[in-house]
């Protein structure tokens, strides 16, 4: 009867107390020593049934659940969906707080947390742990299962700081890891967790194991099935590009045609421009690197906005000083703020790159617009940008870049008869310069046929431009002097220029600013004229010198003027009379006419405040009159010769000419 009531109770799946409760009632009805005996004997093996059954159903169970896990990966064909029922089914199977999925990065030489499931940790989520690094680094390198029923008190695993911190963040203490294997090579690890200390017997190891081998499986699956599906969509694309080529090569060779028979008949970049604008459809503006239109085609081209964000052309006269960013590619005067910013990062991309760029330009343009550079070596000699409203496909840019490279031969082409041009007129400049006396009329008619005419006024100035070739700054100096109908070259190591002209103050800045747009550095000129004729070209040479080396020892790089504006340092190039009248007048001769009309003392109060050390009140004291007289007077002397007056450089100019103006009135009794 007891026996076949633990053969019952294995049947129906009965708790341990239940095998104990049958032992108790034999007890309970008397059975004796002998057959207690035997009865404990059959409950031993009866409990030991019961736990092999009851670890066969569980080891069926986990059998099954990882077969319809593995069943349900296989099905999935998107990485990140893949990850995702990794690590929840994971968590499942083994009753775990949290599991989480790396994936290792071999350039990087770590492994960083991929995906979880079950975390709280912001910081945990996005951990990065150096391979061999914590129990996960080291599972990640080596490719063994590895666990731990208490993280920290574990010194297998080579702890950091930040790791131990996420760890702790995330309540950690228990973990148990596996590789991810596939083809032998370990691409990551798959990790559960608890939040307390407990053990991983061997079933669950095996049984993660076994999960992450599917796992691996399924993920390189999802992988391989991206891959092949991205490859359709690229063989869909190449079908496309094939169907659109014949269509290109037509539009490309009829441009190539059309661009060839430009330079077979002598056609200019205007005409490149126009060929572009009629195959293209668009509006092409082309600009000098340093912001000068050379040419604009396309219907509607003048009332574009793209004239106004792909650079300005230089203005006729006066000067222009823009910002460091603009001076960079030549650029102000735009109509939006950031347009220059964008002109000029294009520029340096396609400068970089050698192909075509997009431009991004203002919505309020309603147009797009790309660009590509004329480069001859590493010259950058022009810009050209296309703008209209429909994209501009990759068979467009190719002709958009071959008309670039035809614009750079034929601005290469320009250039090298220019360059021709102003070496015939510097060897003309220094056959003036080193010998005006000889044959003056045949330096006329020479000057002549460069259409520069020696005997009408000239304007003579001397360029020192900072950290620049002398080369770059010759070539710009005598492209200037060509459209101002003069003369520039090379004279005595210095670049020299004979503009026509009355003002050389006025002709001093404005050949600073411009060389300074062009050549993106500081520009030093000293002038001197008007003169006429090779001799007097050749004298107010030796003044526009002097002149400039008296900028540079005063420190005044950057400056334009001509002697005239040096202040007292005019005095050193010596004169009489005339030349100390000329520096009273141009610093001090507002305050004595008002003192001569008014009867006031503001140039004697000005000689007080001088010797005082510029102490009104000790200024004051010595003229025997109250402090705000003495105030007010500084204000009347600073609206009549300007405000700047009391700059050391001002200053002392202002100081010496009231001494020579003392001094004379003395001697002279004026």
């Amino acid at each position: 009867m007891a026996v076949r009531s633990f053969v019952e109770l294995l049947y129906e799946q009965a708790a341990p107390e239940a095998f104990e409760e049958q032992l108790r009632c034999a007890q309970t009805d008397g059975a004796g020593p002998e057959e207690m005996q035997r009865l404990r004997q059959e409950l031993g093996i009866a409990l030991r049934v019961r736990a092999q059954m009851a670890r066969q159903r569980q080891r069926e169970a986990e059998l099954s659940a990882l077969y319809e896990t593995a069943n349900d990966l296989t099905s999935i064909r998107d990485v990140d969906a893949v990850l995702t029922a990794i690590v929840r089914r994971a968590r499942q199977l083994l009753g775990a707080d949290l599991t989480y999925l790396s994936l290792n990065d071999h350039d990087r030489g770590d492994s960083f947390i991929r995906m979880t499931d079950g975390s709280v940790s912001a910081r945990f989520q996005q951990l990065r742990l150096d391979l061999g690094t914590g129990l996960l680094g080291l599972v990640a390198q080596t490719g063994a299962p590895y666990f731990t029923d208490d993280y920290f008190a574990d010194q297998r695993f080579l702890h950091r700081d930040y790791i131990d911190s996420a760890v702790a963040e995330e309540g950690i203490h228990a973990i148990l890891g596996v590789p991810l294997l596939l083809g032998g090579k370990v691409v990551g690890a798959l990790l559960a967790a608890n939040r307390s200390a407990r053990p991983f017997p061997p079933g669950e190891v095996v049984l993660l194991g076994s999960f992450a081998a599917h796992a691996a499986i399924a993920l390189e699956n999802a992988r391989l099935f991206e891959e092949t599906q991205q490859a359709i969509a690229d063989l869909d694309a190449a079908n496309a590009t094939v169907r659109a080529h014949s269509e290109a090569v037509e539009l490309a060779a009829s441009a190539h045609d059309r661009l060839a028979d430009v330079v077979l008949h002598g056609g200019g970049v205007e005409a490149v421009a126009s060929v572009l604008a009629d195959v293209l459809g668009s509006i092409v503006v082309v600009r000098e690197p340093g912001g000068h239109l050379i040419a604009c085609a396309g219907d509607g081209a003048a009332a574009s906005g793209l004239t106004a964000v792909s650079g300005r052309a230089a203005p006729p006269d006066g000067p222009s000083r823009p910002s460091a960013a603009r001076q960079s590619n030549g650029l102000s005067g735009t109509s939006t703020a950031h347009a220059p910013d964008t002109f000029a990062a294009s520029v340096t991309e396609a400068l970089r790159s050698g192909r075509s760029v997009e431009m991004r330009l203002p919505a309020t343009t309603g147009e797009r617009a790309w660009l590509a550079v004329a480069v001859a070596g590493n010259d950058h000699l022009g810009t050209l940008v296309v703008g209209r409203t429909l994209d501009l496909g990759e068979a467009d840019r190719r002709i958009l870049e071959r008309g670039a490279l035809v614009t750079a031969l034929l601005l290469l082409f320009q250039r090298s008869m220019a360059e021709a041009e102003d070496r015939v007129r510097g060897e003309l400049l220094d056959d003036v310069l080193s010998d005006p006396h000889r044959d003056p009329a045949t330096l006329r008619e020479r000057a002549r046929r460069h259409h520069t005419d020696l005997e009408a006024p000239h304007v003579v100035l001397v360029v020192a431009a900072d950290a620049v070739e002398r080369h770059r700054v010759v070539a710009a100096a005598s492209r200037l002097a060509a459209g101002k109908g003069g003369l520039g070259g090379v004279y005595d190591g210095a670049v020299v220029l004979a503009l026509p002209g009355e003002q050389p103050a006025g002709m001093a800045r404005i050949v600073r600013d411009r060389l300074s747009d062009v050549l993106e550095t500081t520009v030093t000129v000293g002038a001197a004229g008007p003169c006429k004729g090779p001799e007097g070209i050749a004298r107010s040479h030796r003044d526009a010198h002097r002149c400039l080396a008296a900028l540079l020892a005063l420190g005044r790089r950057g400056d334009a003027t001509d002697v005239a504006g040096l202040g007292f340092a005019r005095l050193l190039f010596g004169g009489g009379p005339a030349e100390i009248e000329d520096f009273l007048t141009a610093t001090i001769k507002p305050l004595l006419d008002y003192d001569a009309d008014r009867g006031t003392e503001l140039a004697g109060t000005l000689e007080a405040w001088f010797a005082a050390g510029g102490s009104p009140a000790r200024a004051a004291e010595a003229l025997h009159v109250h402090t705000n007289t003495v105030t007010q007077r500084l204000e009347r002397v600073a609206a009549l010769i300007g405000r700047d007056w009391r700059t050391p450089e001002r200053a002392l100019d202002v100081q010496l000419a009231l001494r020579l103006w003392r001094l004379r009135s003395v001697t002279f009794g004026r």
